[in-house]
């Protein structure tokens, strides 16, 4: 297809401030780590399990160090020493922790502590590096569907129930398989434990299900002869811990957006984005795709005149991601389908979005979202919006589509739902497979103004931004028409002013090319 005429200069306009709000936002927030960084990195050392009370191991230690005044030191490097002078494993320094036979305490050769927690932490780089080239051959092995990949979503609460649905929903032809997590779990500051039947909305995100998960679509994958991805999140108030789980466990995709918990979830702010810099790092390392969460945005104000903020918040988000060490192809940016249908012209206009955003982001792996603010009832209706959607995605070439269901806003999805929605999707994507080839954008008709309109307001909102900073923004409300501050939102008594000597051995390790900077 030829490209829509788009002012190029005025794209490098707006990263070039997008690039700006991100670089501050890290510089401010490098001073600081968080309970959950630091949960994250023991999860990573080898601290697993839980207590008599069910309480994680990682969660019991964070809190132990900071009731002795030892969390802004990192860790690691106090784990580390633990682990010298009494000779223990990981595990064992935290269960006497736990315990309460155990009191942590500074380690008196710091340096030789802090070269043991690195030496640990290389062996968990070496596993998740080996993870990451399993995910490679396998791919090589079984192949992969072309692009746009259908993503399907299940949801039941129990996890070998999941399992069946996975299963049937990868050999009718979907290629990604998230797993919904449990309502609320954003909001719990613990992980927990072990595979879970009982599920609210959603199952529940573990590192046992994350394993489940795996092995079950690993082997539907050698069935249907192509690799099947699997998603899940690590947004909320654990979302280092999470990411650190899906790279152990070889999660492919992980929903990691830099302002959704604040905007969606009242997540404090430092807190995020010091937790989403180290989450999508360990993101990185492992190959896993991101997705972020701009769609969200259009349920909560208007499509058409909020299509900015969506372009804006990608840009932002773009930023974020590079100073973790993500990579183009492993960024899935969200944006979404969601004019309200009775709007005049308005398949030209998510047509104009949809291509705007492939054209501003070329090498990103985009992830569009389907209708669901403005369906009903009225399955019939619903399934054609859907086949709309289905249109603007392979015709403007979007990476991952997840699947519109016909009984969105009525129930969670039956198979027989996923079933229709993906023989939806294949038959538009079939029958139009280069339509995208053969046809022009008429030069200054509506789809071009409409784009470049769009293209001026983000740019515009853009600079306004970097002139006020990321944080005044978000308190005047300028994404989703949702307002937060720097000190509302929970979370906050979590982040921790790190000392002049704190350690941490993953950034070094995970982020070479920017090294010590990040440490």
């Amino acid at each position: 297809m030829t490209q829509l005429n788009i002012d190029q200069a005025r794209i490098d306009r707006a990263r070039a401030s997008a690039k700006r709000i991100a670089r501050q936002v890290f510089d401010e927030m490098s001073t600081f780590t968080t309970t959950t960084v630091e949960r994250a990195t023991l999860r990573l050392m080898g601290v697993d399990g839980v207590d008599e009370n069910e309480i994680p191991l990682p969660n019991r230690v964070v809190s132990h160090l900071q009731s002795q005044n030892l969390l802004q030191y990192g860790a690691a490097t106090v784990l580390a020493g633990a682990m010298q002078s009494q000779g223990w494993t990981a595990q064992q320094v935290a269960q006497a922790v736990a315990q309460g036979t155990l009191t942590l305490t500074q380690p008196t050769d710091i340096q030789a502590a802090q070269a043991a927690a690195k030496a640990q932490a290389q062996a968990m780089c070496a596993h998740i590096a080996a993870q990451r080239a399993t995910r490679d051959a396998q791919i090589k092995t079984s192949g992969e569907a072309p692009t746009p990949w259908l993503y399907v979503i299940v949801a039941t609460g129990n996890i070998y129930e999941d399992v069946v649905q996975a299963r049937a929903a990868a050999e009718q032809g979907a290629d990604i398989i998230a797993v919904i997590r449990s309502t609320g779990q954003s909001l719990l500051d613990y992980v927990p434990y072990g595979a879970t039947t009982e599920g609210f909305g959603g199952t529940y995100a573990t590192q046992e299900n994350f394993k489940l998960m795996r092995a079950a679509l690993d082997e539907v994958g050698k069935k249907v002869g192509r690799y099947i991805r699997l998603t899940n999140y690590c947004s909320g108030l654990c979302m280092p811990e999470i990411a650190a789980m899906g790279a152990m466990e070889r999660l492919d995709m992980m929903l990691n957006d830099s302002m959704y918990g604040i905007i969606f979830r009242d997540i404090n702010m430092k807190r995020t984005f010091i937790d989403q810099f180290f989450s999508r790092m360990v993101n990185a390392y492992a190959g896993i795709i991101i997705n972020t969460g701009e769609d969200n945005y259009l349920t909560t104000a208007d499509a058409y005149d909020a299509a900015h903020t969506v372009l804006a918040s990608q840009l932002i988000n773009e930023q974020f991601a590079e100073l973790s060490g993500l990579k183009p192809e492993q960024m899935g940016l969200g944006h979404a389908f969601e004019i309200h249908p009775e709007m005049e012209n308005g398949f030209l206009w998510e047509l104009a979005h949809a291509q705007l955003v492939r054209q501003v982001f070329p090498e990103a792996c985009l992830k569009y979202m389907p209708p669901t603010k403005h369906m009903t009832g009225n399955i019939f209706k619903g399934h054609v919006q859907d086949a709309l959607f289905n249109i603007v995605s392979t015709v403007t070439n979007q990476n991952i589509h997840l699947l519109g269901m016909m009984t969105e806003a009525i129930h969670t999805p039956f198979i027989q739902d996923r079933f229709l929605a993906i023989q939806n999707a294949k038959y538009v994507f079939g029958t139009m497979k280069d339509l995208h080839g053969e046809i022009e954008f008429k030069t200054g008709g509506k789809i071009e103004q409409r784009a470049q309109a769009v293209l001026a307001e983000t740019e515009a909102m853009l600079a306004q931004i970097e002139q006020m900073g990321l944080s005044s923004a978000i308190g005047k409300g300028m994404f989703a028409e949702i307002s937060r501050t720097p000190t509302g939102g929970k979370g906050l008594d979590g982040v921790i002013a790190k000392a002049d000597s704190y350690y941490n051995p993953f950034p070094a390790l995970m982020l070479p090319a920017q090294g010590v900077h990040h440490a």
